[in-house]
């Protein structure tokens, strides 16, 4: 690993200097496990939904309508309230969850917000795995949707702080890496338990979820805190440890200088969402936290990828055929992460997002133009020929690369780099909140809207792709090689937002440049 020292210019003349150390890799590989929780969760559930053992045990109704009889609409197929209700259950309690790991995050630090991320997790996935009755599943669910929360509150925002502004972004992309590793794993899980005689693979599916729960668990035991955190706590002398230890350098004190200035800033601040909802100077960052992930989930990658073996089985694949489809969009997920690795803070973030906005924009018109062509509006086919099914498998894999190395990791990376610490957990509570109240509303209705739109669901997403793009492309600052400290002079210089934030607002500094002496 790179230990290159590379110097950062402040507004005083000073230096952030510094190298990038195995601590810091390992400590964000460590904590980045937090993704891994909500993307096998992602990945599995709609894997155990489309296995016969599993809807007969608790959707009867269900396994009739798509089992038993072969006439039947496919749009319509898996139409089920209480079988959405399953699926989308877990994201409405991380909404719930979110607020209130805000606060703890707040007052306790990022540490032990993730270890009760886990916590929960862990307990959701033994009632999953034991669950003899629907009410069972639907708490096991509830729980799992408190670990995601508390995770994804905490996650985030610990990377974004604790990483070197120079491998901010890359850092960050770990947490999608890690969603996306989670997904394919569920992927595989659910191929080789569907395999599984007896009928009760899906409880080692659903029970898999405490593999990661206890990682996160044991991992959060062993992580320190961020410096931010440990200052805007009252720990000053740990914290100033603690950077140095992470920064592989004695003289921290021109950062150490700014994290303390920024908490006694931030602590001035009363009320920081009451601040971040009314004050003025605030509102690119409440804008963006709060309709990047709301674009996010409007993208249909949740639909494309907690649906997708029941997708698949919509459009007549067999039940292995299906789940062998789903991991390989799984695959294609994780592969096309690593674009986003290497490109985030070598190309920046907006060429990611307009790039991955058009491929999936496209893509997405031709699923639609695929199934609209095999299917109709009736929802009736005979014939699926191998061809056909070849080249829906490739265009729903290039969309979901597509999302890979922009919107999906993106989503989570700019939000949790734009805000000042004094309203940052707030902001993080409202992206996370947005997040988990559109993959409810999506999960809830996908099923809904699919029986009463068709193949137009498909255009109906891509419709809103393009609408994210010209977004991004009009309001969306690039923030690459710039320190979160600093990043008020980015709305400062912005054509749109420079009208909200006034000289007196935001300190008056010249933009950080990355260094040209890398050692």
């Amino acid at each position: 690993m790179a230990g290159g020292h590379f110097i950062v210019h402040t507004r005083e003349g000073g230096n952030y200097p510094g190298k990038l150390t195995w601590y810091v890799v390992i400590t964000c590989i460590m904590a980045a496990m937090g993704g891994f929780i909500f993307g096998y969760d992602i990945g599995i559930s709609g894997g155990v939904t489309s296995m016969d053992s599993f809807l007969k045990r608790f959707f009867m109704s269900v396994y009739h309508e798509q089992a038993l009889n072969t006439s039947t609409n496919q749009y319509c197929k898996f139409d089920s309230q209480l079988l959405t209700l399953f699926t989308s259950s877990l994201y409405l309690a991380a909404l719930i969850a979110s607020i209130g790991a805000s606060f703890v995050s707040k007052k306790h630090g990022r540490k032990l917000t993730m270890f009760l991320g886990g916590l929960f997790f862990l307990i959701g996935a033994v009632l999953n795995a034991a669950a003899i009755h629907i009410s069972m599943l639907i708490l096991g669910r509830f729980l799992l949707g408190l670990g995601v929360g508390f995770a994804n509150q905490s996650v985030p925002i610990y990377l974004s702080e604790i990483a070197p502004y120079k491998y901010r972004g890359t850092f960050n992309v770990l947490f999608q890496l890690a969603i996306t590793l989670g997904i394919l794993t569920a992927n595989i899980v659910n191929f080789l338990t569907n395999k599984i005689p007896g009928g009760w693979g899906w409880r080692v599916s659903l029970g898999g979820a405490a593999v990661p729960a206890l990682v996160i668990m044991v991992s959060s035991m062993f992580l320190s805190d961020s410096p931010s955190s440990l200052i805007d706590r009252g720990n000053t002398e740990e914290a100033d440890q603690l950077l140095k230890k992470i920064r592989g350098v004695d003289n921290v004190k021109a950062e150490f200088k700014d994290l303390v200035e920024a908490s006694e800033a931030s602590k001035k601040v009363k009320g920081p969402w009451k601040n971040l909802m009314t004050v003025r100077k605030y509102r690119p960052q409440l804008t963006l936290s709060a309709l990047i992930p709301t674009f996010q989930q409007l993208t249909g990658i949740n639909v494309v990828m907690f649906y997708a073996p029941v997708l698949f089985k919509t459009l007549g694949f067999k039940a292995n055929a299906s789940l062998m489809s789903a991991v390989i969009t799984g695959a294609v997920n994780v592969g096309a992460t690593f674009i986003s690795v290497y490109c985030t803070d070598r190309y920046g973030r907006r060429v990611l997002f307009l790039w991955g906005g058009v491929l999936m924009c496209v893509f997405q018109a031709l699923v639609a133009g695929l199934i609209g062509w095999k299917f109709g509006i009736t929802g009736v086919t005979t014939d699926l020929p191998q061809t056909y099914a070849i080249l829906v498998v490739l265009c729903i894999c290039v969309f979901v690369a597509a999302f890979a190395f922009s919107w999906g990791p993106l989503g989570w990376l700019v939000p949790s780099e734009i805000s000042p610490l004094e309203v940052r957990s707030a902001a993080q509570c409202v992206t996370v909140s947005m997040n988990m109240l559109l993959t409810f509303g999506v999960a809830q209705v996908f099923l809904k809207m699919l029986c009463c739109m068709k193949f137009g669901l498909f255009i109906f997403f891509a419709a809103f792709v393009f609408i994210m793009t010209l977004f991004v492309y009009f309001y969306v600052p690039e923030t690459k090689n710039i320190p979160i400290e600093e990043m008020s002079q980015v709305w400062r210089e912005h054509w749109y937002w420079k009208k909200f934030v006034d000289d007196e607002d935001a300190e008056i500094k010249p933009r950080v440049k990355p260094a040209t002496d890398i050692v």
